[in-house]
């Protein structure tokens, strides 16, 4: 849908780069998958130098949340289409979190590595599948409807 106006090449590429919050946030959760299948880190080796900085300062991932939300998604003088792709990223980055307490929990159980596996997986399938729906989406101009996370964005950003 772009119903807020058409947008310029500029901004559909601005609107791909939050999008790498989510991916590195997940790339964790691919472990298990990519000890399986060892092709699919080829996919990640551009991303490697970022994974690394990211891993590396301790509190990255917080001050880029921060940083997106406050000078990106409360900007108002930002196009919204920019707006709305980095506010659907960092709500993308937030299930990533929920979902790292979840596997946290089922760490808990004593026999539940096959079930941490199974959720990992799940989970990063999931949100790569979501992110790359909504990179093609933002490239070709459109807004990407990604059910009840697509809502919520709307509420956020007007």
């Amino acid at each position: 849908m772009t119903w807020r106006g058409s947008t310029t090449i500029k901004d559909r590429i601005f609107a791909c780069l939050p999008y790498l919050l989510p991916i590195i946030e997940v790339f964790a959760f691919g472990q298990f998958l990519i000890a399986q299948f060892p092709p699919l880190l080829v996919l990640f080796l551009p991303l490697m130098p970022l994974l690394r900085i990211y891993y590396g300062v301790r509190y990255a991932g917080l001050i880029i949340f921060f940083a997106l939300f406050l000078l990106v998604v409360r900007n108002e003088k930002i196009s919204h289409f920019i707006r709305f792709n980095t506010m659907q990223a960092i709500l993308l980055d937030i299930v990533i979190f929920l979902f790292s307490i979840l596997t946290d929990v089922v760490g808990l159980i004593p026999s539940g590595g096959f079930a941490i596996q199974t959720l990992s997986t799940t989970i990063f399938l999931g949100i790569l599948a979501a992110v790359v729906y909504s990179v093609i989406q933002s490239l070709m101009g459109r807004y990407a409807e990604i059910p009840a996370i697509s809502d919520a964005v709307y509420m956020q950003v007007r």
